[in-house]
């Protein structure tokens, strides 16, 4: 008989260690060691093992046909241009995100979609009860969908009952967490148990050539729960990102081995479900204050999509000896190197005040083009001027406080254009990637201390008397005596 192996194992990152201890020193995370039986990670006695007689495969070449995979549409555009085109066959996506954001109902109508087109469509839920699932298809009106609905988390019962007629065209499991196989001991949701029934689901999808869908929970970090091999096991990864307090949603592809990763999904969720929003730009400007000094439109890039978004800036004095510097939705080390630019190349001022920055509608921004806006936005608050409305921005700053090109001009142009906007200020090298009239004025700097001077220019002043920022940093007993 095999001897029981016991070890520690990290909950949050799956590390695991010989004796218990206070922090998971992989993660960080402290108290989130617990015992588990690691006996039935092997799946064969080492002798049977090494018994076995090894076998010869044919190795071949880089050269030769291939052939796209073929594709199975969810009848949701959104989905499939994060998926690449659609689900294919035995494919396992692990879709991750925020309690309550979402998940159950954009996969509930998915499911419902392939299933009304002909399509034999599993659900399984190991959270929540078939009832519960069916009075959310009648709020979203998709009761008559013919969906196959189970409550269920034994690995073994899910496989057996999968494996029943017809292979089924896509399975929805709800979620990976609650699934359990007796070739364990653990406990439910421990990281052994994740591991071997994400593992048993993925044998069962690449076998029987079943598209799967896992849904994993996610840590207060946005991480996905559980052990890391996981995301290494299935074939996309896809984020569920948005607000609870805005009805955005944003899907985006982590990881993707049949498609791009960085295209996203735009949903606007409503009391009917999720609405898919063809036009982004529109959906987040449409709330717009026009008059309003510190807002500027960044022309940006999602994917191959390009999306035009407000970028809000609020610069106010401040009274403490340390400025806030405060981001949603931006990198909070990029803002603070455009402060340093603005500072240091600019002479604009600004260690005696607070910076609040953020992107309106809940979406986040990644790529460094937005460096130009976000200057043009906080110069804007600091000077109480107006930005022209009919404007957007885009290029990166770099240290020197020059503005450098950025890729896919022609479309982030094409895009302010088609949203009626009527000049663009772009970074002045970029004039060779235009390729044509685009209806737009185009404003080009070089240097930022150019794009500065002209919004200080058009600036009002600020109400009242600006507080001094030598005299706001810190008491006059402190501060050191130079000369």
């Amino acid at each position: 008989m095999a001897k029981s192996a016991l070890s520690f194992v990290c909950q949050n990152c799956g590390a695991a260690y010989n004796r218990w201890q206070g922090k998971c020193d992989a993660c960080g995370e402290w108290n989130t060691l617990a015992e588990e039986d690691t006996t039935g990670a092997t799946t064969m006695p080492a002798g049977i093992r090494s018994r076995r007689k090894s076998r010869l495969f044919t190795l071949e070449t880089l050269a030769g046909k291939t052939q796209d995979a073929p594709r199975l549409s969810s009848g949701m555009a959104e989905l499939d241009r994060v998926t690449g085109g659609g689900f294919v066959r035995g494919s396992v996506l692990l879709v991750g995100g925020d309690p309550g954001i979402g998940k159950s109902t954009l996969l509930t109508q998915a499911t419902s979609l392939l299933a009304r087109a002909g399509h034999r469509a599993v659900y399984i839920s190991g959270e929540e009860a078939v009832a519960q699932v069916r009075l959310r298809a009648e709020r979203l009106g998709l009761a008559d969908a013919p969906v196959q609905l189970a409550a269920e988390t034994s690995v073994e019962d899910i496989v057996a009952t999968l494996s029943e007629g017809a292979v089924p065209r896509l399975v929805v499991i709800d979620s990976i967490q609650t699934m359990w196989t007796d070739t364990v001991e653990s406990a439910p949701g421990t990281v052994t148990q994740v591991r071997a029934s994400a593992q048993a689901l993925i044998r069962f999808a690449k076998t029987s050539g079943a598209a799967l869908i896992l849904v994993g929970h996610v840590t207060k970090d946005g991480q996905i729960a559980g052990p890391r091999v996981v995301e290494h096991m299935v074939d996309a990864v896809l984020s569920f990102e948005g607000e609870g307090s805005q009805q955005f949603r944003i899907l985006r592809a982590v990881k993707n081995r049949f498609g791009p990763t960085d295209e996203i999904g735009v949903f606007e969720m409503t009391g009917l479900g999720l609405r898919e929003v063809s036009n982004p730009s529109e959906l987040f400007l449409s709330e717009r204050d026009l008059g309003s000094p510190g807002t500027a439109v960044f022309a940006g890039i999602e994917g191959t999509r390009p999306v035009l978004v407000e970028l809000q800036a609020l610069v106010a004095p401040t009274s403490l000896g340390t400025p806030r510097r405060a981001v949603v939705g931006w990198d909070s080390n990029r803002l603070s190197m455009v402060l340093a630019v603005l500072e240091a190349h600019c002479g604009v001022r600004l260690s005696g005040y607070d910076v609040y920055f953020n992107v309106a509608g809940g979406l986040r921004i990644n790529e460094p083009a937005a460096d130009l806006a976000a200057a043009a936005a906080l110069v804007s608050s600091l000077t109480n001027a107006q930005l022209p409305t009919d404007a957007v921005y885009f290029g990166e700053i770099s240290l020197s406080g020059a503005v450098r090109p950025v890729a896919q001009t022609s479309a982030r142009l094409k895009e302010a254009a088609k949203l009626g906007f009527g000049r663009a200020v772009l970074p002045e090298s970029a004039r060779g990637d235009i390729g044509g009239d685009t209806g737009l004025t185009l404003n080009t700097v070089a240097g930022l201390t150019t794009l500065v001077a002209e919004i200080a220019a058009r600036g009002q002043g600020r109400p009242g008397k600006a507080p001094d920022p030598e005299k706001n940093a810190t008491p006059a007993r402190f501060r050191r005596q130079d000369g």
